[in-house]
């Protein structure tokens, strides 16, 4: 069995979210922080951080990731720029709960070949329903893959300080 939280990680939920063009996918983790779960997919747009600002209260949740784009190359483009705006207003809102931008490389993909083969043996989905679960199985994805890389020790897949904590600390790492 592996521990509830990695050393110098406390315990708590945590969000984690998927953050798209068109949909956020939000996942939240257990209390011991050992389990990811689908929470739900939000229309990006009005209303879409009041939202989230509601779950991190609802949940009580003690630090919400935000999943980074990154290419395979490690190179940051146009949605990795989206992803910090994103997690920098957030951040403004839910402070001082932390927001913390993870490497969220290949998430995106793996959830849809995950969903792909889920569908093989079952109901389809139309395309819109699909690619709402794709958004919340990501941001599973994302936050489970840290959850596992804290339980095993390691600081969390490029976890790298939101805008507002990098302002604060210039030379820190989350």
């Amino acid at each position: 069995m592996r521990p509830a939280s990695a050393p110098g990680a406390s315990a708590g939920v945590r969000l984690a979210v998927d953050v798209g063009t068109v949909r956020l996918g939000v996942a939240a983790s257990d209390p011991a922080g050992v389990l990811a779960s689908p929470v739900e997919t939000l229309a990006r747009g009005r209303g879409d951080l009041d939202r989230l600002c509601t779950l991190v209260r609802e949940r009580d949740a003690v630090e919400v990731l935000v999943g980074l784009p990154r290419t395979l190359a490690g190179r940051e483009g146009q949605s990795v720029t989206m992803a910090r705006e994103y997690a920098a207003a957030l951040s403004e809102r839910i402070a001082p709960v932390p927001v913390t931008l993870v490497d969220e490389r290949l998430t995106t993909v793996l959830a849809e070949r995950q969903l792909q083969a889920a569908a093989a043996g079952g109901k389809r989905r139309g395309a819109r329903a699909r690619r709402a679960v794709v958004d919340q199985v990501a941001a599973v994805g994302i936050l489970q893959s840290w959850l596992d890389s804290q339980a095993a020790g390691r600081s969390g897949r490029g976890g790298i300080p939101s805008p507002s904590a990098a302002a604060a600390d210039p030379g820190g790492v989350a």
